[in-house]
């Protein structure tokens, strides 16, 4: 795995912090059969370190961030929280998205235990149906309040379909389609 390591905020990135990155990825890496990239930014706040580790494969996006006290507790648990996101949804990928050229025998045959897979992919418990209404971004966010969800789907003016998203800092997020 060729790793891309960068500090923001005045962090350094000593040689122990590339190896034990290098060791913890390893696992992950074993699970593909193509060499990856992985692009892990380490910043540093007042109430600790934020680990940020992203890995690109064809037509996916692998990505994990975690802050916490001590950067090596961010890295074991970001690095969980990815091994978590390929258990999940390896099968989905590989069975989903097959015919697409560079993922049909994405992981190792050895990692990929069918039964297995099938027991952990997660099916929905619930099913809605909604109707979309065309609201401004201040209704969407007053309605989104009102129903105490953490998102919210709705038409902008321009009849085009957005979610609106309570991020982890409070502050509100906007993905909007063209």
């Amino acid at each position: 795995m060729r790793l891309d390591i960068r500090g923001k905020g005045g962090f350094v990135i000593t040689e122990a912090i590339r190896n034990y990155l290098d060791k913890k990825l390893r696992k992950i890496d074993k699970v593909f059969q193509q060499e990856l990239d992985a692009y892990i930014v380490c910043k540093v706040y007042r109430e600790g370190t934020k680990v940020e580790i992203t890995i690109p494969i064809k037509f996916i996006t692998m990505r994990a961030e975690v802050q916490d006290k001590d950067l090596y507790a961010a890295i074991d648990r970001a690095v969980d929280k990815l091994e978590a996101q390929i258990r999940k949804n390896k099968y989905k990928m590989n069975r989903s998205l097959q015919e697409r050229v560079g993922l049909k025998n994405a992981f190792e045959s050895e990692y990929l235990d069918i039964d297995e897979l099938q027991r952990e992919l997660i099916s929905p418990v619930k099913t809605k149906k909604i109707k979309l209404e065309i609201l401004s971004l201040d209704e969407a966010i007053t309605q989104m309040e009102l129903l105490g969800h953490d998102f919210f789907i709705y038409k902008n003016d321009d009849n085009l379909l957005s979610v609106l998203y309570l991020r982890d800092d409070g502050k509100y997020g906007l993905i909007e389609t063209e």
